[in-house]
């Protein structure tokens, strides 16, 4: 599935079976709960937390999954092409940090 196709899937999701999208700050507040979700998963499971009995039946990649979900419910509210987006990111990142991590000595 392209990017482009996930935007239109999520809209086609909301608009069928979502009935529709929550507002732009109600949908901010859950992509943080489910950002806050995977940082815990993380936490416990390469970090040096330990799993609680209720986190024993987590599944990192559903989680992960959720926070993408809203991520694009959130672009398709405010008509960002997540596609384009991601390409003009990409091409700043390459810009500004064409040396920057081959110079850092901590990545060597």
């Amino acid at each position: 599935m392209t990017i482009e196709q996930a935007q239109e899937s999520v809209d086609n999701w909301i608009k069928t079976t979502g009935v529709r999208y929550f507002n732009e700050l109600t949908n901010t507040a859950i992509l943080m709960e489910e950002v806050g979700e995977v940082a815990r998963i993380m936490s416990r499971k390469y970090g040096e937390q330990s799993f609680k009995k209720s986190d024993e039946e987590v599944n990192l990649a559903d989680e992960m999954a959720d926070v993408l979900f809203v991520l694009i419910c959130l672009a398709n509210q405010t008509g960002i092409d997540l596609n384009e987006a991601l390409i003009k990111n990409l091409e700043k990142k390459t810009i500004r940090d064409a040396d920057r991590h081959k110079n850092n000595e901590k990545l060597k």
